[in-house]
């Protein structure tokens, strides 16, 4: 009844369009995280997020509390009704992980894909950052990532990437020259050069962009 009261509720209604800040009306917009008005109610946490800005992958909430989980949950829910519309981050992690929904592991409910949940395992001998990529190596960059249940090294890029990533045509050759809409295995050197612009300030390569090349 619920999703029929909403559904029936947002019938017909158009998504506004974002303009440009400089009023040119031909700059390419990110999009953000937005929600159809209805009148279904919605949680103070989702609401403050939409109203704010902030995509899913900035969850205000603490990491595996049960308001993260929550948000993450609703978010779903809503985006499989339709009623909805997410940033690119928000959507990928919708989409691709199961944050928010519940498994048995002996016995006992627990979380399922809790991002961050390993935030340092062992690699030869020595505890190493899990995700969080680097300068250096045998490449431009490494990062360190769970492959199973071994840590994997991946070395990926080269210098030219740090000079292509302020460049937006350069940035939307190199995506659609490597099909970065279709890396999504993290232990792979793809996945991570698509996904530099992401990691941008921890690299020294500037602000952060919330999108891959």
């Amino acid at each position: 009844m619920l999703k029929q009261y909403i559904q029936e509720a947002i019938q017909g209604y158009q998504l506004p369009q974002e303009t440009c800040s400089c009023g040119c009306g031909g700059c390419d917009v990110a999009p953000k995280l937005a929600l159809l008005e209805t009148k279904a109610p919605i949680s103070e946490g989702l609401r403050y997020h939409i109203d704010n800005g902030i995509s899913l992958q900035e969850n205000v909430f603490r990491i595996g509390s049960k308001k993260y989980l929550q948000l993450f949950a609703e978010a779903r829910m809503l985006n499989e009704w339709k009623t909805i519309s997410l940033d690119e981050n928000s959507k990928f992690l919708i989409e691709n992980t199961d944050i928010g929904k519940f498994g048995i592991y002996e016995g006992k409910k627990v979380p399922l894909d809790i991002p961050k949940a390993i935030e340092e395992a062992e690699y030869q001998g020595k505890e190493v950052p899990i995700g969080k990529p680097k300068r250096g190596g045998s490449k431009a960059y490494y990062v360190y990532v769970m492959d199973g249940d071994k840590v994997k090294k991946v070395s990926f890029g080269s210098g030219g990437l740090r000079a292509k990533i302020k460049d937006p045509k350069a940035r939307q050759a190199f995506a659609a020259r490597h099909n970065c809409d279709q890396k999504k295995d993290r232990t792979t050197a793809g996945y991570w050069s698509c996904n530099l612009p992401r990691y941008a300030p921890a690299l020294g390569l500037g602000p952060k962009m919330n999108t891959f090349w």
